[in-house]
């Protein structure tokens, strides 16, 4: 899995690293059922014993099983004092196909 990380993000995620005790992971927020939304954010929380582990440049981002499914190769991490952190791109899933008699 290969994320990258922009220059602001990498400085922001620092140095919201030391200043506090909580650890980074990026999470999948998913909504609806058929066509199904994928929302990808940062959350600082408690480590999970299972989380994956990725290690840039000193800090250690965690992702669950959950969200590792949805994280496409290239997901791309970028922040902004506007928007905060955005992770890679969001997606919505085709609709359900219905079966009609």
């Amino acid at each position: 899995m290969m994320i990258k990380m922009t220059e602001s993000a990498m400085n922001k995620l620092k140095e919201m690293v030391v200043n506090g005790e909580q650890t980074p992971r990026i999470d999948a927020e998913i909504a609806g059922g058929c066509g199904m939304t994928v929302k990808f954010s940062i959350v600082f929380d408690e480590p999970r014993r299972n989380d994956s582990i990725i290690e840039m440049d000193g800090i250690q981002i965690r992702l669950d099983r959950f969200t590792k499914r949805f994280i496409d190769e290239g997901t791309q991490i970028d922040y902004s004092d506007e928007h905060g952190f955005l992770v890679g791109e969001s997606f919505v899933s085709s609709a359900c196909a219905i079966e009609i008699d």
